[in-house]
């Protein structure tokens, strides 16, 4: 049995549990007809408009959308949802808090067992963490094995504006990995984490950079501590891969890998390298509103050869220098080419820190049809309900009172272009100073000081990524160097345990959202990857 809500203060209700791999059910209310929904028909915006006006005025609380999309877990009956925050559905102003002081701080914990689940027994948690300071806590959803030792964890960050539910389709398969506990947080102002006021207080360029990405990152380190997580692996999507590298460098010494997916910020503007501007269809943000998921992953990327996509048994440590050798002329110009500048009203308002998500509060009975505008084309490719489930979340989180999302502003250029690329850091992940005791502050003289324990990082693009693969080869590359520098001075034993490796993977029939367009795939690598951390964990 999953739950929703019967319209009474949030509460959750039971309802017949569908599985989600089976499910066809036709139209639901307020549900736009398949023609609408992939875009086919009805213009940009797909909804609506008496949908639309249906949807604003059911005013569905974020964590009753929550739950219906973690209804479509494999195996999971009954998902458990924290009802501390977003049980209160947001009006326009964002005049509601999200945190609720007298709801229960932990929801019960799920168990599938070995008779109802292949890959079991597990349980599953949701729980609000509170953080030090007025306001501040995360949302979490987790899951682990039972009956075994769990002593390997893993993290997971989604991207700007999304939350932990997009991740629904891989709680499953990432969890089977034995020794593992799987985690997915809420970055601080997005999803159903709390949402403090957003404010920098640095007046310099670079120093306001560092503050807006310590707004997220310090977070994270505070519930590592909470947690009592000493070494774990961090995956990060889009914002969340750059702010997976921001934590990296911050707080050194706490991962055993890092796994970059689509992150954002990695190149450098390509806007002053040439004149030679390509068609405004090419622009990267703009097509992760236009694509459409059916031609994502109905199509395969003539740019990049087979031999550098994933489960062609390929080296994928050599898939840079194949896509070179392999590529036409016209491809590496192309690959390389910079995007066309974004129109400048959208520039000013990208400056004057208005978010796209304002425009949804102030919209008030249209933003669900400005939002299925996204929704319909991001989401063409999953069965009907399921699409019309997150469609629902995520105009649930859209709406709720701006906070985090005034960070990327200060995080990035407009065109989705790092302010501080990440290019220039990138090779200093896993080589950082940290005291004999673990601590980072710089007060710690250099001589008391060691390098941290370096290890793998992992770059992940879909096939038709409008983020810039060549960004993801040139980082490998950085760190490659980076290694080889240091191996030269290196004695013998930190030589051996030097695994400051770098590689970058393709995803078939993918695009920006790696972990939901090619979502089997996708957790098949990481399943992989994560089996290489406990061997390499087990002999230190």
């Amino acid at each position: 049995m999953a739950t929703t809500t019967d319209g009474k203060d949030g509460e959750l209700q039971p309802r017949v549990q569908q599985s989600a791999l089976a499910s066809q059910r036709l139209k639901q209310s307020n549900t736009p007809s398949e023609s609408n929904r992939t875009g086919k028909i009805g213009g940009y915006f797909t909804l609506g408009y008496k949908e639309g006006f249906s949807q604003w005025w059911a005013n569905i609380p974020a964590a009753t959308a929550e739950h219906t999309v973690m209804s479509y877990i494999p195996y999971l009956r009954q998902p458990p949802t924290q009802t501390q925050s977003g049980t209160i559905a947001h009006s326009e102003d964002g005049s509601v808090s999200s945190v609720s002081a007298s709801a229960n701080h932990e929801a019960s914990t799920a168990t599938t067992t070995s008779a109802t689940d292949p890959f079991g027994p597990r349980q599953w948690h949701s729980n609000l963490v509170k953080l030090s300071g007025k306001n501040r806590a995360l949302n979490e959803f987790s899951v682990e094995r039972i009956d075994e030792e769990n002593d390997q964890n893993l993290v997971m960050l989604h991207g700007y504006g999304a939350g932990l539910g997009f991740f629904y389709k891989n709680f499953e398969g990432i969890s089977r990995v034995k020794g593992w506990k799987v985690y997915a947080l809420d970055l601080l102002g997005m999803g159903r984490s709390s949402r403090p006021p957003f404010r920098v207080h640095a007046k310099d360029r670079q120093r306001s950079i560092t503050e807006a990405e310590d707004w997220f990152i310090d977070a994270l380190e505070e519930w590592r501590v909470q947690k009592n997580i000493d070494r774990f692996t961090l995956l990060g999507h889009s914002l969340g891969g750059y702010m997976a590298v921001a934590y990296a460098l911050k707080y050194p010494g706490h991962l055993n890998k890092l796994v970059l997916a689509s992150p954002v910020g990695i190149p450098e503007d390509p806007y002053a390298v040439s004149a030679d501007m390509p068609d405004p269809k090419d622009s990267t943000l703009a097509n992760e509103f236009t694509q459409d998921e059916n031609d994502i992953i109905d199509s395969s990327n003539p740019n990049i050869p087979e031999s550098a996509k994933h489960g062609d048994n390929n080296n994928f440590l050599n898939a840079r220098s194949k896509v070179q050798k392999e590529a036409t002329p016209d491809v590496k110009k192309s690959t390389s080419a910079p995007r066309k500048p974004l129109p400048k009203w959208l520039t000013y308002l990208w400056d004057a820190k208005i978010s796209p998500f304002s425009l949804v509060r102030w919209t008030g009975p249209l933003g669900p049809r400005f939002v299925s505008g996204w929704t319909s084309r991001r989401f063409s490719h999953l069965p009907p309900d399921e699409a019309q489930a997150l469609h629902t979340y995520a105009y649930s989180l859209f709406r709720q009172r701006g906070s985090g999302e005034y960070a990327l502003a200060y995080v990035l250029a407009p065109g989705a272009f790092a302010r501080s690329p990440l290019i220039r850091r990138i090779h200093g992940v896993g080589r950082q100073l940290i005291a004999r005791d673990g601590s980072t502050t710089s007060s710690v003289e250099s001589a008391v000081r060691r390098r941290e324990q370096p290890f793998p990082v992992v770059l992940m693009y879909g096939e038709n990524d409008w983020m810039d693969i060549a960004g993801g080869y040139a980082a490998e590359q950085k760190i490659k160097e980076e290694r080889e520098k240091a191996l030269k001075a290196a004695s013998a034993e930190e030589q051996k345990i030097d695994h400051g490796s770098a590689k970058v993977m393709i995803i078939k029939k993918a695009g920006h959202h790696v972990y939901l367009d090619g979502w089997e795939e996708f957790n098949g690598v990481m399943r992989e990857e994560m089996e290489e951390v406990s061997r390499r964990e087990k002999s230190r």
